[in-house]
């Protein structure tokens, strides 16, 4: 709602589907301020903002550019592209050619930033259930 009245497109979606359980709607916004809630910080809910940008670069610049840094999802054919971004983006982990909800158990899950301390998985789990000792002979 807040996006819609500073005059984001609603592609589709942006509607309650159920109040008492506060359901809503897959919506995807266009033409989105920068300074607003929905851009600027996480949401927890099926939002997805869409911004052209010039390059891949510049697309990792505006990302970097945010006080959180869960997960990310990039559709990229180009290796050399996939190894830049893997170096610069600054997120906890990048899910090339997927989007950034994907998951297996395994996977070490987490972000930096304001997004989290740590990672969660079942090797992270183990380590926070044993304590380690020092032994020397």
């Amino acid at each position: 709602l807040e996006a819609k009245e500073a005059g984001a497109e609603i592609i589709t979606g942006g509607t309650v589907i159920n109040q008492a359980h506060r359901l809503y709607a897959p919506t995807l916004l266009a033409n989105v301020n920068p300074d607003l809630k929905v851009s600027c910080e996480e949401v927890f809910g099926p939002v997805v903002i869409v911004e052209p940008v010039k390059d891949y670069k510049v697309a990792v610049e505006k990302l970097n550019d945010s006080k959180f840094g869960l997960q990310a999802g990039m559709f990229v054919r180009d290796i050399e592209k996939i190894k830049w971004i893997s170096h610069h983006l600054e997120v906890g982990g990048i899910i090339f050619n997927n989007v950034p909800g994907f998951r297996v158990d395994t996977m070490p899950y987490g972000g930096i930033k304001d997004s989290g301390l740590g990672r969660e998985g079942i090797t992270y789990a183990m380590e926070e259930m044993t304590e380690p000792r020092l032994i020397v002979y």
